[in-house]
Protein backbone atom coordinates (compact mmCIF):
# COMPACT_ATOMS: atom_id res chain seq x y z
CA UNK A 1 0.00 0.00 0.00
CA UNK A 2 1.09 3.70 -0.68
CA UNK A 3 2.16 5.82 2.16
CA UNK A 4 0.44 8.79 1.92
CA UNK A 5 2.49 11.69 2.52
CA UNK A 6 0.88 14.94 4.17
CA UNK A 7 2.29 18.28 4.93
CA UNK A 8 3.17 20.27 8.20
CA UNK A 9 -0.46 21.51 8.00
CA UNK A 10 -2.28 18.40 6.90
CA UNK A 11 -2.62 18.14 3.20
CA UNK A 12 -1.88 15.24 1.46
CA UNK A 13 0.32 15.09 -1.42
CA UNK A 14 -0.67 13.33 -4.39
CA UNK A 15 2.21 10.95 -5.03
CA UNK A 16 3.53 11.53 -8.91
CA UNK A 17 1.60 9.39 -11.27
CA UNK A 18 0.63 9.54 -15.16
CA UNK A 19 -2.18 12.11 -14.80
CA UNK A 20 -0.48 14.83 -13.01
CA UNK A 21 -0.02 16.64 -16.91
CA UNK A 22 -3.76 15.97 -19.13
CA UNK A 23 -3.74 16.09 -22.34
CA UNK A 24 -6.39 16.84 -24.84
CA UNK A 25 -6.87 16.77 -28.55
CA UNK A 26 -9.92 19.52 -29.89
CA UNK A 27 -9.66 20.16 -33.37
CA UNK A 28 -7.02 22.11 -34.78
CA UNK A 29 -5.03 22.26 -31.21
CA UNK A 30 -3.98 20.85 -27.91
CA UNK A 31 -5.13 21.87 -24.27
CA UNK A 32 -2.50 20.42 -21.74
CA UNK A 33 -3.18 20.59 -17.82
CA UNK A 34 -0.98 20.60 -15.11
CA UNK A 35 -3.09 18.42 -12.98
CA UNK A 36 -2.13 18.21 -8.77
CA UNK A 37 -4.66 20.76 -7.97
CA UNK A 38 -4.31 19.49 -4.34
CA UNK A 39 -0.93 21.28 -3.88
CA UNK A 40 -1.92 24.12 -6.52
CA UNK A 41 -0.24 21.95 -9.26
CA UNK A 42 3.34 22.59 -7.61
CA UNK A 43 5.95 21.42 -10.22
CA UNK A 44 8.39 18.89 -9.57
CA UNK A 45 10.56 16.04 -11.79
CA UNK A 46 7.09 14.32 -12.63
CA UNK A 47 5.27 17.53 -13.77
CA UNK A 48 8.00 18.58 -16.12
CA UNK A 49 8.82 15.21 -17.55
CA UNK A 50 4.96 14.91 -18.36
CA UNK A 51 5.37 18.15 -19.82
CA UNK A 52 7.92 17.50 -21.77
CA UNK A 53 5.94 14.25 -23.46
CA UNK A 54 2.81 16.41 -24.26
CA UNK A 55 4.77 18.81 -25.86
CA UNK A 56 6.24 15.79 -28.01
CA UNK A 57 3.00 14.56 -28.70
CA UNK A 58 1.31 18.10 -29.98
CA UNK A 59 5.01 18.62 -32.34
CA UNK A 60 4.56 15.20 -33.79
CA UNK A 61 0.72 15.75 -34.80
CA UNK A 62 -0.13 17.61 -37.86
CA UNK A 63 -3.52 18.15 -36.87
CA UNK A 64 -2.39 20.15 -33.67
CA UNK A 65 -1.34 23.67 -35.08
CA UNK A 66 -1.32 25.21 -31.82
CA UNK A 67 -1.40 24.29 -27.90
CA UNK A 68 -3.17 25.35 -24.61
CA UNK A 69 -1.31 25.30 -21.49
CA UNK A 70 -3.49 25.78 -18.07
CA UNK A 71 -3.61 24.16 -14.73
CA UNK A 72 -6.75 22.33 -13.27
CA UNK A 73 -8.47 23.46 -9.91
CA UNK A 74 -7.83 27.20 -8.76
CA UNK A 75 -4.01 27.78 -10.04
CA UNK A 76 -1.89 27.18 -13.25
CA UNK A 77 0.93 26.69 -11.07
CA UNK A 78 2.06 27.74 -7.60
CA UNK A 79 5.60 27.18 -8.78
CA UNK A 80 8.03 24.43 -7.35
CA UNK A 81 7.26 21.93 -5.18
CA UNK A 82 8.40 22.46 -1.75
CA UNK A 83 7.90 18.93 -0.90
CA UNK A 84 9.51 17.38 -4.35
CA UNK A 85 11.65 15.63 -1.66
CA UNK A 86 9.21 13.61 -0.39
CA UNK A 87 9.01 11.07 -3.50
CA UNK A 88 12.69 10.74 -4.36
CA UNK A 89 12.67 10.07 -8.20
CA UNK A 90 15.94 8.92 -10.12
CA UNK A 91 14.07 8.73 -13.48
CA UNK A 92 15.14 11.38 -16.18
CA UNK A 93 13.42 14.39 -16.59
CA UNK A 94 13.37 17.65 -18.20
CA UNK A 95 14.41 21.20 -16.15
CA UNK A 96 12.32 23.69 -15.49
CA UNK A 97 15.04 25.57 -17.88
CA UNK A 98 14.42 22.42 -20.82
CA UNK A 99 10.98 22.83 -20.75
CA UNK A 100 10.82 26.95 -20.84
CA UNK A 101 13.28 27.18 -23.42
CA UNK A 102 11.65 23.91 -25.08
CA UNK A 103 8.06 26.04 -25.21
CA UNK A 104 10.06 29.39 -26.78
CA UNK A 105 11.63 27.29 -29.79
CA UNK A 106 8.19 25.21 -30.14
CA UNK A 107 7.22 25.29 -33.49
CA UNK A 108 3.73 26.24 -32.72
CA UNK A 109 2.06 28.71 -30.65
CA UNK A 110 1.72 28.23 -27.08
CA UNK A 111 -1.19 29.87 -25.18
CA UNK A 112 -0.76 29.82 -21.22
CA UNK A 113 -4.35 30.38 -19.72
CA UNK A 114 -3.90 31.47 -16.17
CA UNK A 115 -5.99 31.32 -13.06
CA UNK A 116 -5.39 31.49 -9.53
CA UNK A 117 -1.32 31.85 -8.64
CA UNK A 118 1.42 31.78 -11.35
CA UNK A 119 4.30 32.26 -8.98
CA UNK A 120 8.14 31.55 -9.02
CA UNK A 121 8.47 29.20 -11.89
CA UNK A 122 4.99 29.39 -12.61
CA UNK A 123 5.05 33.06 -13.50
CA UNK A 124 7.72 32.76 -15.61
CA UNK A 125 6.18 29.32 -17.45
CA UNK A 126 3.31 31.70 -17.89
CA UNK A 127 5.45 34.74 -19.78
CA UNK A 128 7.71 32.12 -21.90
CA UNK A 129 4.78 31.14 -23.73
CA UNK A 130 3.79 33.27 -27.02
CA UNK A 131 0.58 34.30 -25.61
CA UNK A 132 -1.02 34.64 -22.06
CA UNK A 133 -4.49 35.15 -21.68
CA UNK A 134 -5.16 35.85 -17.24
CA UNK A 135 -8.64 35.25 -15.55
CA UNK A 136 -9.47 38.20 -13.34
CA UNK A 137 -8.53 36.34 -10.55
CA UNK A 138 -4.68 35.54 -11.69
CA UNK A 139 -2.03 36.37 -9.21
CA UNK A 140 1.78 36.56 -10.83
CA UNK A 141 4.87 37.19 -9.07
CA UNK A 142 8.89 36.33 -9.03
CA UNK A 143 8.57 35.41 -5.62
CA UNK A 144 12.11 33.51 -4.66
CA UNK A 145 14.14 36.24 -3.51
CA UNK A 146 12.16 36.18 -0.27
CA UNK A 147 13.74 32.78 0.23
CA UNK A 148 17.64 33.38 -1.42
CA UNK A 149 16.14 32.12 -4.80
CA UNK A 150 17.17 33.82 -7.62
CA UNK A 151 14.98 33.13 -10.73
CA UNK A 152 15.40 30.14 -12.61
CA UNK A 153 14.41 31.88 -16.19
CA UNK A 154 15.49 34.78 -16.53
CA UNK A 155 12.36 35.87 -18.68
CA UNK A 156 10.83 39.15 -16.76
CA UNK A 157 13.56 41.41 -17.99
CA UNK A 158 12.43 40.63 -21.50
CA UNK A 159 8.89 40.90 -21.17
CA UNK A 160 8.33 44.49 -18.52
CA UNK A 161 11.57 46.46 -19.49
CA UNK A 162 14.32 47.27 -16.34
CA UNK A 163 12.49 49.53 -13.99
CA UNK A 164 9.74 47.07 -13.72
CA UNK A 165 11.97 43.62 -13.62
CA UNK A 166 13.97 44.97 -10.92
CA UNK A 167 10.77 45.99 -9.30
CA UNK A 168 9.20 42.40 -9.70
CA UNK A 169 12.44 40.53 -8.87
CA UNK A 170 13.91 42.00 -6.47
CA UNK A 171 11.10 43.09 -4.05
CA UNK A 172 9.09 39.96 -4.76
CA UNK A 173 5.71 41.17 -4.57
CA UNK A 174 2.83 39.37 -6.18
CA UNK A 175 0.32 41.88 -8.76
CA UNK A 176 -3.19 40.99 -9.84
CA UNK A 177 -3.74 40.41 -13.73
CA UNK A 178 -4.57 44.10 -14.50
CA UNK A 179 -1.25 45.21 -13.87
CA UNK A 180 0.41 41.84 -15.16
CA UNK A 181 -1.48 43.34 -18.36
CA UNK A 182 -0.58 46.50 -18.00
CA UNK A 183 3.47 45.76 -18.03
CA UNK A 184 3.37 43.24 -20.77
CA UNK A 185 3.41 40.01 -18.90
CA UNK A 186 -0.38 39.22 -20.02
CA UNK A 187 -2.37 39.90 -23.29
CA UNK A 188 -5.70 39.86 -22.30
CA UNK A 189 -7.65 39.81 -19.18
CA UNK A 190 -11.08 37.93 -19.22
CA UNK A 191 -13.77 36.25 -16.91
CA UNK A 192 -12.54 34.25 -14.69
CA UNK A 193 -15.44 31.65 -16.06
CA UNK A 194 -14.67 32.30 -19.62
CA UNK A 195 -10.65 31.94 -19.60
CA UNK A 196 -10.56 28.48 -21.18
CA UNK A 197 -12.98 29.68 -23.77
CA UNK A 198 -11.16 32.56 -24.72
CA UNK A 199 -7.90 30.39 -24.95
CA UNK A 200 -9.82 28.15 -27.20
CA UNK A 201 -11.31 30.95 -29.29
CA UNK A 202 -7.57 32.14 -29.69
CA UNK A 203 -6.01 28.44 -30.42
CA UNK A 204 -8.69 28.20 -33.23
CA UNK A 205 -7.84 31.29 -34.81
CA UNK A 206 -3.88 30.48 -34.69
CA UNK A 207 -4.96 26.87 -36.34
CA UNK A 208 -6.99 29.12 -39.25
CA UNK A 209 -4.00 30.83 -40.34
CA UNK A 210 -0.99 29.78 -42.74
CA UNK A 211 0.76 27.41 -40.95
CA UNK A 212 4.39 28.07 -42.79
CA UNK A 213 3.79 32.14 -41.84
CA UNK A 214 3.08 31.59 -37.80
CA UNK A 215 5.80 29.63 -37.88
CA UNK A 216 8.28 32.03 -39.59
CA UNK A 217 6.57 34.96 -37.15
CA UNK A 218 7.40 33.04 -34.04
CA UNK A 219 10.56 32.63 -35.23
CA UNK A 220 10.94 36.51 -36.31
CA UNK A 221 9.95 38.13 -33.12
CA UNK A 222 12.31 35.60 -30.94
CA UNK A 223 15.08 36.53 -33.26
CA UNK A 224 15.05 40.07 -32.20
CA UNK A 225 15.39 38.88 -28.59
CA UNK A 226 17.68 36.49 -29.35
CA UNK A 227 19.71 39.01 -31.12
CA UNK A 228 19.57 41.29 -27.65
CA UNK A 229 20.86 38.59 -25.70
CA UNK A 230 17.95 36.56 -24.60
CA UNK A 231 19.91 32.92 -24.72
CA UNK A 232 22.99 34.81 -23.16
CA UNK A 233 21.27 35.88 -20.63
CA UNK A 234 19.49 32.93 -19.28
CA UNK A 235 22.52 31.26 -19.16
CA UNK A 236 23.77 33.88 -16.80
CA UNK A 237 24.99 30.62 -14.46
CA UNK A 238 27.59 30.15 -16.99
CA UNK A 239 29.06 33.47 -15.67
CA UNK A 240 31.77 32.51 -12.97
CA UNK A 241 31.12 35.52 -11.21
CA UNK A 242 27.12 35.39 -11.21
CA UNK A 243 27.62 31.31 -10.30
CA UNK A 244 29.68 32.23 -7.53
CA UNK A 245 26.86 34.78 -6.01
CA UNK A 246 24.26 32.57 -6.50
CA UNK A 247 25.75 29.54 -5.04
CA UNK A 248 26.07 31.58 -1.76
CA UNK A 249 22.20 32.47 -1.59
CA UNK A 250 21.14 29.36 0.09
CA UNK A 251 23.46 30.59 3.06
CA UNK A 252 21.79 33.85 4.08
CA UNK A 253 20.17 33.57 7.35
CA UNK A 254 16.67 35.73 6.82
CA UNK A 255 16.03 33.48 3.56
CA UNK A 256 16.61 30.47 5.29
CA UNK A 257 14.35 31.28 8.04
CA UNK A 258 11.64 32.41 6.22
CA UNK A 259 11.87 29.22 3.59
CA UNK A 260 11.64 26.36 7.08
CA UNK A 261 8.49 29.15 7.99
CA UNK A 262 6.98 28.58 4.80
CA UNK A 263 7.53 24.64 4.14
CA UNK A 264 5.98 24.21 8.06
CA UNK A 265 3.05 26.03 7.40
CA UNK A 266 2.40 24.41 3.39
CA UNK A 267 0.05 24.95 1.29
CA UNK A 268 -3.03 25.20 3.58
CA UNK A 269 -1.66 28.81 3.40
CA UNK A 270 -2.32 29.28 -0.03
CA UNK A 271 -5.49 27.72 0.12
CA UNK A 272 -6.67 30.21 2.37
CA UNK A 273 -5.43 32.61 -0.02
CA UNK A 274 -2.87 34.21 2.45
CA UNK A 275 0.72 35.03 1.06
CA UNK A 276 2.33 33.20 3.58
CA UNK A 277 5.58 34.80 2.73
CA UNK A 278 4.82 38.06 3.01
CA UNK A 279 4.98 40.23 6.49
CA UNK A 280 2.38 43.05 6.61
CA UNK A 281 5.11 44.76 8.57
CA UNK A 282 7.88 44.62 6.43
CA UNK A 283 9.57 48.33 5.76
Amino acid sequence: MTEIKKTPDGIEIPPPGPDDVLYEKKEGFAVVTMNRPTVLNAMNKNILRLLGRALDTAEADDDVRAVVLTGAGRAFTAGGDLYASMYPDDDPAPSGMDVQLRIWSFPKPVIAAVRGHAVGQGCELAGVCDFTIAAEDARFGEIQIRHGFPPPVLITPFLVGLKRAKEILMLGDQFGAEEAREIGLVNRVVPTESLIEEAETMARKLASLPQTTVRLNKMLVNRAYELAGFQEALAYRDDESLEAVASGTRDDATAKERLDRLTQEGWGAFKRKRDVMHESNEG
